[in-house]
């Protein structure tokens, strides 16, 4: 049993199977494939492999095609929401990269006051009595 970890991008169906669960004739799927519409990953014995993202984007196809659109607009429909999902993920990195860097940015010191109350301090700023110094992490991992 292989560990890797499946998704629905893992290529897992035949093309028999895969044209069942998009309810399309296995020959519709080649020339899907022969004209870059929907490529399914191939074996090392050069056999497709469909996966669940290859079964939703023929459905999606399906669909289009009933309404009316050419292979060349689904072609382009297709592109352009797999960009859109593309650039949702790098959105979504690039704002924990960034939410990172703030959270390592915003440190804030404290100390304890004459009284023992907690006190800020000014960051660059020394403090005059021995007082304890605690730097303050929201979130630290």
């Amino acid at each position: 049993m292989s560990t890797e970890k499946m998704d629905r991008y893992s290529p897992i169906f035949a093309i028999a199977q895969a044209a069942e669960l998009a309810e399309m004739h296995p020959q519709t799927l080649r020339q899907y494939d022969r004209i870059g519409l929907v490529s399914p990953q191939r074996t090392r014995g050069n056999t497709r492999r469909y996966s669940l993202h290859d079964i939703d984007q023929l459905r999606q196809v399906s669909q289009l095609s009933h309404e009316g659109l050419s292979l060349e607009g689904i072609r382009r429909v297709l592109d352009l929401e797999n960009e859109v999902q593309r650039l949702r993920v790098r959105v979504a990195s690039l704002e924990r990269a960034l939410s990172d860097q703030v959270m390592q940015q915003e440190r804030r010191v404290f100390a304890a006051g004459a009284g023992g109350e907690v006190v800020s301090v000014r960051r660059g700023t020394r403090v005059r009595r021995a007082n304890e110094i605690v730097v303050w992490r929201p979130n630290a991992r």
